[in-house]
């Protein structure tokens, strides 16, 4: 089999990838070694950022997250649970950040309203007794495996080739050009040229670099989540404070999840899950939101976020850029025919696509603009559908499994 296009990484990046090359005519085949969503997307925290989170740090990750949180609410609405948020302030929190954070985000036409702790309170009766005051944002809740599989089907219907379970056991390079891989779906190795390779398996990049010959930085990190059983939470819960362990609540149907974590690993497969993790998590999202019970959890899950850095010893956990890098192998490495999109958010994962398909196109000689803004995701006009597909695809993953298949 050939393809113009390879795509390997069948996360929320890949997927959207390969949607944003099939609606330009291009012929792409998407290859994700487990389930679609089954890596990072599909083991995160779901919260679809409106960028308050980032500022007043990071204007332009805060400017790339309000941007997408728009984009997705109006073409993934199938996929997106519009909750809004609360950045609320703890007693013992920096007042003066409360109000960085909302000064930055009215510059940047993020929308917010304080609210005092009673105001608060009439929304979220459960506030924990120590929040003073509360800023209303634009912030939701993206379920990953709905939104990941509406990419690959997305993509399929406009021609792409989906393969998944389908791992790569190699890298075809040759004179300095990858021309596919070796991919194996369980019944045997065979190769798949390409005009074109694109590494988007996250945190797993370097790993497939290295197939090439490339050497590629990544610097990953694990963060636990907790999935609680709670009801009457509807709307997400950030700590007003610099990023920390467990500032994060986010709302599910009949649950909640909190997180997160943040610690250094050197392999995103095999590393360290310390339970006292879980036990901070309850500890530091009790702050905000009380009657979290560590008897009533459902499950517990880590994710691996997939950060790049070129000096991870400056550069580490929490300091790393949440921003996306997309890099040419051939103007970086002298290694043609192969590019790698790595960082970035779940709530920037089409616009991450939308880079990557650009650089491809333009290196395949293929013409056509994206469109992926403008053109909702399938399944958005039928209720029920998303999961049918999800169900098709046997995706189960952490992150949204209670929610998958309810009403």
């Amino acid at each position: 089999m050939d393809t113009t296009v390879l795509v390997i990484g069948g996360g929320a990046t890949g997927a959207g990838t390969a949607r944003d090359l099939a609606m330009r005519g291009v012929d792409v085949a998407l290859v994700e070694r487990g389930d679609f969503a089954g890596g990072t997307s599909g083991r995160s925290h779901g919260l679809l950022h409106s960028g308050a989170r980032y500022v007043p740090g990071d204007r332009e990750g805060a400017e790339e997250c309000i941007a997408e949180n728009r984009v997705l609410k109006r073409i993934a609405p199938h996929c997106v649970s519009d909750t809004g948020g609360l950045f609320v302030q703890v007693s013992g929190d920096d007042p003066e950040f409360f109000e960085e954070k909302r000064a930055a985000c009215e510059e940047l036409g993020i929308g917010t309203e304080e609210l005092s702790a009673e105001q608060a309170r009439e929304e979220v009766p459960d506030l924990a007794d120590d929040v003073e005051r509360a800023l209303r944002v634009p912030d939701a809740v993206i379920h990953p495996t709905r939104l990941t599989v509406a990419n690959a089907a997305d993509a399929r219907e406009h021609g792409a080739t989906l393969l998944p379970n389908t791992e790569v056991r190699d890298l075809l390079v040759e004179d300095g050009t990858v021309r596919g891989a070796v991919v194996d779906d369980g019944s045997g190795e065979r190769e798949l040229r390409a005009e074109h390779v694109v590494n988007a398996t996250g945190a797993w990049a370097g790993e497939l670099a290295a197939m090439a010959g490339v050497e590629m930085e990544m610097a990953p990190s694990s963060g636990v989540m907790v999935a609680v059983e709670y009801d009457g939470l509807d709307t997400v819960l950030n700590r007003a404070r610099p990023a920390a362990d467990g500032d994060i609540v986010v709302p599910h149907d009949e649950q909640v999840v909190l997180g997160t974590t943040s610690v250094d690993v050197d392999d995103p497969d095999e590393f360290e899950r310390d339970d006292r993790e879980i036990d901070r998590m309850f500890e530091e999202c009790g702050a905000m939101l009380s009657g979290l019970d560590p008897d009533r959890i459902d499950r517990v899950y880590w994710g691996v976020r997939p950060l790049y850095s070129a000096d991870r010893e400056r550069h580490a956990g929490r300091q790393i850029s949440r921003g996306f890098y997309l890099l040419d192998h051939d103007e970086r490495d002298g290694v043609s025919g192969f590019s790698s999109i790595v960082g970035g958010k779940l709530t920037t994962y089409r616009a991450m696509a939308e880079a990557t398909a650009d650089h491809v196109a333009e290196r395949v000689g293929r013409e056509g603009e994206c469109s992926t803004a403008e053109e909702p995701l399938v399944g958005h006009d039928a209720p029920g559908r998303i999961d049918e597909l999800v169900a098709e695809f046997e995706a189960n993953n952490p992150a949204d499994s209670d929610v998958i298949g309810s009403p």
